[in-house]
């Protein structure tokens, strides 16, 4: 089973096979962990995901990381909340979900993880943290190479809030 971590640090300075990209469903930059990825890896990566065609809510694609330490990026589209009614934690699941996937399907052995949708798409972070670990352990059972995930977190009540979720799951 592969070791989960909670760190918090600049997930784009992660020395991991890959990171996980909180995108829009262009796939081509926007703000926050997005946009400091794209900085960070450099113009090739929005080449890269202009060739994706987009991505739909829920799903993950990946693509070369270029100038970053990971050598991939996996970019996941998180839900935009609504009100908690409209298949948000189920989408959000799947966002970790397939991005394990993606990632063992390509051979990549340790991931880090931002906290999807928590940003401007404003998903209650409090209720996201569980989904985030709870999701990623089940798909996990099926990618036994994966032996490392990390869930890299902006700021401290972020960090508290998955350290009290992989500690109660």
């Amino acid at each position: 089973m592969a070791e989960l971590s909670v760190v918090e640090e600049d997930i784009t300075t992660l020395d991991v096979d890959a990171i996980v990209n909180a995108a829009n469903e262009a796939l081509l930059g926007g703000g926050g962990v997005d946009g400091a990825i794209h900085q960070a890896a450099g113009p090739e990566l929005l080449e890269a995901c202009r060739a994706l065609g987009g991505c739909p809510t829920g799903e993950a694609k990946i693509t070369p990381g270029f100038n970053l330490p990971a050598r991939h990026v996996i970019h996941t589209v998180g839900p935009v909340w609504q009100s908690g009614r409209d298949g948000e934690d189920d989408l959000l699941a799947s966002c970790y979900r397939r991005s394990i996937e993606v990632a063992a399907e390509n051979g990549v052995t340790s991931i880090a993880f931002p906290a999807i949708s928590t940003g401007v798409f404003e998903f209650p972070p409090e209720r996201a943290a569980p989904i985030a670990i709870k999701s990623v352990r089940i798909a996990l059972r099926e990618a036994p190479g994966i032996k490392e995930v990390v869930f890299c977190c902006f700021g401290e009540e972020s960090a508290a809030r998955h350290n009290a979720a992989l500690s109660s799951a």
